[in-house]
């Protein structure tokens, strides 16, 4: 990979975006690498957690990268960001759970990067925030939409209408991140997380990810109704029944993803 680093340490794959001089922007091709990494990793048996992050440490990713978004018009802009809004549709939906590690800035497609994770823990030097209106443009991969669900409408005009940074903590407050750390301490509370996630049940994730992403789209009638099926599905499974015996004998469970 030209723009990442993938490494797997047991059971958690961790993806850093290295474009440290472009304060790891993300261009066509890196987001084409990041989408073959990902789609490898869900193929992946040995895969249980997934970590992606930004070396350095100014930027988690600044953005998308200015040099492209300068050339496009709107037949390539609407392309670039279909593309964008497919790998983070790609990541958002795997079944494998996805933490950001967000070290310094998040902006633009850096927040969009973010927010497409199913769980963020930010340093205490991060920052966020949807800055496109400065550049005459809005956000083009979900940065309008999985903001205001994770923070809300009024929340989310705000931060793109005035295209300001945000904080970590005021990131925290408002829902945008789950957990806020010291710097140092990013990337270990972020593989501690990790491994708690790889020990859990496949399946039982899956499911997890599925509903609650089916049900942020739908009426609750008809959440709750996915919400039942996918609870039939993991009662199907070698791995409730392992949990519940492990619980019945007092002892850790091992699941298998059967």
């Amino acid at each position: 990979m030209k723009n990442l680093l993938v490494t797997r340490e047991n059971a958690i794959l961790t993806i850093t975006i290295n474009r440290p001089e472009k304060l790891n922007a993300l261009n066509h091709e890196t987001l084409t690498e990041l989408l073959q990494v990902i789609t490898e990793a869900i193929a992946d048996k040995a895969v249980g957690a997934i970590i992606i992050t930004g070396s350095g440490d100014k930027a988690f990713v600044a953005g998308a990268d200015i040099s492209e978004l300068a050339k496009t018009d709107a037949i390539s802009g609407l392309r670039f960001a279909e593309f964008g809004q497919h790998v983070m549709n790609v990541i958002e939906n795997t079944h494998k759970p996805v933490i950001a590690a967000v070290n310094g800035f998040a902006l633009g497609g850096g927040c969009e990067l973010a927010m497409a994770c199913h769980l963020r823990l930010a340093s205490d030097n991060a920052r966020f925030g949807q800055p496109e209106i400065k550049l005459g443009v809005i956000p083009g991969f979900g940065g309008t939409q999985r903001l205001t669900r994770l923070v809300g409408k009024g929340r989310a005009m705000e931060m793109n209408l005035l295209g300001e940074m945000i904080d970590a903590h005021r990131a925290e407050s408002i829902g945008l991140v789950n957990q806020v750390v010291p710097k140092d301490e990013l990337l270990p509370a972020a593989e501690a997380m990790a491994k708690k996630l790889a020990q859990s049940a496949p399946v039982a994730m899956a499911m997890i990810i599925d509903s609650i992403n089916h049900g942020a789209e739908c009426a609750l009638s008809e959440a709750l109704a996915y919400e039942a099926k996918a609870f039939a599905v993991c009662c199907a499974t070698e791995d409730k029944n392992e949990g519940t015996a492990a619980f019945l004998e007092k002892r850790p469970a091992r699941f298998n993803g059967s």
